[in-house]
């Protein structure tokens, strides 16, 4: 075969697999190596052995595999009918292994606790319960006294199975999985005394289940206490050291479960192992070649075996399958890696959009917070701009309005001597009935009433309440003249007096 005429995709994936593994350590050709493992129907190990140790080329296998390489004939001559799908092509046989599948077993216990009518109810019943009993004796008398009657009859009725009901003769009470799993290893240790097995402590579904997760080997155990091998297969096989430590080696990945047959849990288990000779042992394992859940059994052991023996059949059949299961393993644990690493990004991801998520809402809080700012401000700049124009408007407006300072000194007129916060003092006369109000207006727009340019036409501003920011304040005794009295000023005054201007903070004023 040339290596021009070598053209992978006529072989399946288990053959190329099988061939890169062969020239990987023979370093030959595909070419030359096509006919020797297909001479070893493409067993790598074989194959290398027969390379390694010089085989000759055999022209009859040769001429064999130079048929079963050929082109296949037309379809009309290798075309079989079924009754399933008419004509179809016939496959070419495999060449691994088929398991038998080992299906999940729930127990399913008869019912423990029987119906118990009420007592009238039971009272009333008692005579067709009495009735019943008297036909089915009688008919079971006239059944045994004339056997072929009851066999003609039977036969007329016709020949359909009737459906195998579960017996338990040994009237043990049914229990569930776990406390099943606990009384039979109780059983197993007052009967062959203390030992180092690691039975599973629990049900076989719950092994199967452990079995399946963790891609290990379940050995079956079931025993038969009517059986007379059973006593001599636990001492001699299942308790000796070389099988105690073979199952019990962590790097063989076993999980023991064993069960009596007397249990309805391991009876069921029996009938879907297809288990027909006691003792019964069988490994169990996950076989991906089927699909992605199945698990087969891959080795059955029955009847008495010496040890050697039972560890040799253990080992050959976990040894070939260990390789199986090993790429499951490495399949399951890229699989998880890569499922991880997701995560981990995902993960990575959450946390840099959290991350940006929070600067967002930082830069939008910090940017609210500035146009806030920037809003209040400018608010209070135009409210105090406001309060400036609105302050100077009815300073105006409030100084056209003040009467005109009275001439002479007689009765009815208070001469007052104003000291002025800016220490300038200010004499001027006021009618002995003006108001109090009058003497604060003069004292808040003396600056406008000095400069001599007070208009006449100014309104007063809308909206706007005046305060006056001073206290007029007599020093000998210190009297302070506020607005709230509303006397006039010759009764606060008398007919003279000196006055100071004191400024009232805000502060103070707040307080």
């Amino acid at each position: 075969m040339a290596d021009g005429d070598f053209d992978p995709n006529q072989y399946s994936d288990s053959q190329k697999e099988a061939l890169g593994t062969y020239t990987a350590v023979t370093n030959q050709e595909p070419s030359a190596a096509i006919p020797l493992l297909e001479r070893s129907q493409w067993n790598v190990q074989i194959a290398i052995a027969k390379f390694f140790d010089g085989e000759a080329p055999d022209p009859v296998e040769e001429a064999r595999a130079a048929i079963a390489s050929s082109p296949a004939p037309p379809p009309s001559s290798s075309r079989q009918e079924t009754l399933m799908n008419g004509f179809s092509h016939s496959s070419p046989p495999s060449n691994r292994a088929r398991f038998n599948a080992a299906p999940r077993i729930v127990p399913q216990p008869e019912h423990q606790n029987v119906y118990r009518p009420p007592f009238i109810l039971a009272l009333v019943l008692a005579p067709f319960n009495l009735i019943y009993r008297l036909l089915s004796g009688s008919f079971g008398l006239f059944a045994y006294l004339f056997p072929f009657l009851a066999r003609m009859l039977s036969g007329r009725a016709g020949s359909r199975p009737q459906p195998r009901r579960q017996r338990d003769t040994t009237g043990r009470r049914p229990l569930n999985a776990q406390d099943t799993a606990a009384r039979f290893i109780r059983e197993f240790e007052e009967e062959y005394g203390q030992h180092e097995l690691a039975f599973f402590p629990n049900g076989y579904a719950q092994a199967y289940d452990l079995t399946k997760k963790d891609l290990r080997f379940l050995l079956v155990v079931l025993l038969s206490p009517e059986h007379d091998d059973t006593s001599t297969f636990v001492r001699t096989t299942l308790l000796s050291p070389e099988v105690v430590d073979y199952i019990n080696d962590p790097q063989n990945k076993i999980i023991l479960w064993a069960g009596s047959v007397q249990d309805s849990e391991a009876y069921q288990i029996s009938n879907a192992l297809n288990c027909s000779k006691f003792p019964f042992a069988a490994i169990v394992a996950h076989t991906p070649e089927d699909s992605s859940t199945s698990m087969s059994t891959i080795a059955r052991i029955s009847g008495l075996v010496p040890p050697s023996a039972f560890v040799a059949r253990l080992r050959s059949a976990m040894s070939h399958h260990s390789t199986t299961l090993e790429r499951a393993r490495a399949s399951r644990s890229e699989q998880q890696a890569t499922r991880n690493l997701r995560e981990e990004q995902n993960s990575a991801y959450e946390r840099s959009l959290a991350q940006d998520r929070e600067r967002v809402r930082q830069r939008r809080e910090e940017e609210e917070a500035r146009s806030r700012t920037e809003r209040e401000e400018k608010a209070k700049a135009e409210a105090a701009e406001r309060a400036t124009r609105d302050l100077e408007q009815w300073r105006r407006w409030r100084a056209q309005r003040i009467p005109a300072e009275p001439s002479g000194s007689g009765e009815g007129i208070t001469r007052v001597s104003i000291r002025m916060t800016s220490g300038e003092r200010v004499v001027r006369k006021f009618r002995a009935e003006a108001d109090m109000e009058d003497l604060y207006a003069f004292v808040e727009c003396y600056d406008i009433l000095s400069s001599g340019v007070a208009s006449t036409d100014t309104s007063a501003p809308q909206g706007y309440q005046h305060r006056y920011r001073f206290s007029l304040v007599s020093p000998m005794p210190r009297v302070v003249h506020d607005l709230a009295g509303g006397q006039s000023i010759g009764e606060r005054i008398g007919r003279s007096g000196n006055l100071l201007v004191e400024p009232i903070d805000d502060d103070d004023d707040d307080s």
